[in-house]
């Protein structure tokens, strides 16, 4: 997380509303050595204070999750980088903004009898924002097969006990000089996303308490 205050002032509520709306993260978990690294889709639940996920058996992380241990859920939206000249003011310097929220808890193995209902949720969430596309379901898959996969997967949540969130949208800037740089980063695509971010960078809720 950016250590300026200025980026990270968003509440709780928007920072799990972020996460949810994404659905797909970087789950790390310490060890003796390096830490162990993960991309997963997940759920968040609705009252934000858990997350649902799904590892593959052979997934080391899995392997090292024979009971609860700590971990961190990195959630990462649009980024782009920021050239000095968009800003049209003197003695400025490169930069990079971007939106990121971090998750961080206690992650466990849930029971087995659990996973095909975390699935099924899963596919549910990411199919509706296919629409109108008819939704995918498990039922369409043959019963060995589906059997099969299951034996493949384990199931785990992470209660959340703390949630940080960075929104790196040029608040720092007066506001005429961050609306100038949007313009140009929605016209180039170093990074992510980059005319969501403008948007995000154009938006009231970007203004800082003072230009």
């Amino acid at each position: 997380m950016h250590p300026n205050p200025i980026f990270s002032d968003a509440d709780t509520a928007r920072n799990l509303a972020f996460a949810r709306e994404r659905g797909f993260g970087v789950l790390t978990l310490s060890t003796d050595d390096a830490p162990l690294i993960s991309h997963v889709p997940f759920l968040v639940s609705e009252d934000g204070s858990y997350v649902d996920l799904h590892l593959v058996r052979s997934n080391p992380m899995a392997r090292a999750l024979r009971d609860a241990k700590p971990a961190r859920l990195a959630v990462s939206g649009p980024d782009s980088y920021v050239s000095p000249d968009w800003y049209d003011m003197d003695d400025q310097v490169p930069t990079w903004n971007y939106v990121a929220v971090h998750l961080t808890g206690t992650l466990a193995p849930l029971p087995q009898s659990d996973l095909p209902d975390l699935l099924d949720r899963l596919s549910d969430h990411f199919e509706a924002q296919l629409l109108p596309k008819p939704p995918w379901s498990s039922d369409k898959m043959d019963s060995e097969a589906y059997t099969r996969m299951l034996r493949m997967i384990q199931p785990f949540r992470l209660q959340i006990t703390d949630v940080q969130g960075t929104w790196k949208l040029g608040q720092n800037k007066p506001t005429e000089a961050r609306h100038a740089a949007a313009r140009q980063m929605a016209a180039q695509s170093v990074g992510s996303h980059t005319r969501e971010l403008a948007a995000m960078m154009q938006s009231p809720v970007s203004d800082p308490k003072k230009d």
